[in-house]
């Protein structure tokens, strides 16, 4: 297993075979425990959470009738925001990874549930569920890495494009649900595979079209008419804002889980043909990292705050990773691993600063100070329109 990230040192070089086979063996181990001892805990913790949340959206909704005044259009609207970054996060998330499956219950049950998103469930459990989580972090085969637009990796070729990817990743915060649908129907990978529009592009880009459109007329005409004319805008508004929330904290907390300093990424042809389980543990341990905080961080980042026990066990609840996070961090210090773990600030911080450190050619920032600047930014004026007249003169050169 080879990480692309220029590190000092790999964290895997002193494991042995069996020992990555052992870490499999136990992670197996705690993985089967929580399994034998899911219970009636567990499905009164989903409840509850479920309830609350639509309590708090009700409450929401019955403060913002009255929107026209500031006061209550705050409160109502911070309440909304809460509600629908709890939809999402620690119910939507959780339900679609069918993490509560094992209830039986119908109306919480994966291949039923519906959320307050634009991306349609079953476009987001392919994308998700089945090529994320199982291609974790691999270059080219996880387009979560980036969404397969930005450079995660020094190894990837620097292009100019890539000086924006800071500005775009701010604009992908701010319209994050949609950013996700767009993914999850696959537009980019049928172009570049030459398949053009299939008949199947053109169903998921239908699905996806009418969630949207459900979610637009329920935000933005729907509940509006409902308020009245005295209190349609305030409504309207705040669910802009809301909205505008929830799709900034939910980028914020899965930029954390995937890509701060230190976690790292993989490529292809570097690792196993055929992973075993303990190697695929392996590469979720080292292309995760956590968010550490009080339990309220926990439940509104959807537990997602444990990104390294959720990409070891997506299908547990998420209830428990908090009680297996020790055990995990122990199998990481017992075998020499760093378990990536800092309050949200510094992730955050962390993950921004490797969005603006990887848009510019490698070492670049390292290289810089404000002695050196004009110098610098000159040079890099220079690489630009270098790289561009190299393709350029590349594509003369191809056509001839």
């Amino acid at each position: 297993m080879t990480a692309l990230q220029r590190q000092a040192h790999s964290q895997v070089r002193h494991l042995t075979t069996d020992d990555v086979e052992q870490i499999g063996r136990e992670l197996d181990l705690i993985r089967q425990q929580v399994l034998d001892s899911r219970g009636a805990r567990d499905a009164a913790y989903i409840r509850r959470v479920i309830a609350v949340q639509r309590r708090l959206e009700l409450a929401a909704r019955v403060v913002l009738l009255a929107g026209r005044f500031p006061p209550a259009w705050v409160l109502g609207t911070a309440t909304l925001s809460v509600a629908k970054i709890l939809d999402n996060m620690e119910i939507g998330h959780n339900v679609l990874h069918g993490q509560w499956d094992w209830m039986r219950d119908p109306a919480i049950h994966s291949s039923t549930w519906d959320w307050d998103h634009a991306s349609p469930p079953e476009q987001w459990k392919r994308a998700h569920n089945e090529t994320h989580h199982t291609y974790t972090n691999i270059l080219g085969q996880d387009n979560d890495l980036g969404y397969g637009i930005m450079r995660v990796d020094e190894d990837q070729e620097w292009q100019p494009r890539y000086l924006v990817q800071p500005l775009w990743n701010f604009v992908n915060a701010c319209i994050f649900e949609y950013g996700i649908a767009m993914y999850d129907i696959e537009f980019g990978e049928h172009l570049r595979e030459g398949k053009g529009i299939t008949p199947e592009l053109r169903s998921r880009i239908r699905a996806a079209a009418d969630k949207v459109r459900r979610q637009v007329t329920k935000d933005y005409v729907v509940h509006p008419m409902l308020a009245g004319p005295g209190g349609w805008l305030a409504t309207l508004t705040a669910n802009a804002t809301a909205n505008l929330v929830r799709n900034v904290w939910s980028h914020s907390i899965i930029m954390c889980g995937h890509f701060p300093e230190g976690v790292e990424t993989f490529e292809q042809d570097k690792l196993p043909q055929h992973e075993t389980r303990g190697e695929w543990y392996l590469r979720q341990m080292l292309g995760s990292a956590n968010i550490s905080g009080p339990p309220l961080m926990h439940l509104m980042s959807g537990n997602l705050s444990h990104q390294i026990e959720h990409h070891l066990f997506p299908d547990l609840p998420s209830n428990r990773y908090a009680e297996i996070a020790p055990r995990v961090q122990q199998l990481f210090e017992r075998y020499g691993l760093t378990y990536n773990a800092r309050p949200l600030p510094q992730q955050v911080a962390s993950a921004w600063h490797r969005v603006f450190r990887l848009s510019l050619p490698n070492d670049w920032m390292a290289e810089t100070n404000r002695r050196n600047l004009p110098r610098q930014l000159k040079s890099l004026w220079h690489q630009s329109r270098g790289a561009v007249g190299s393709r350029r003169r590349q594509g003369a050169l191809t056509l001839a």
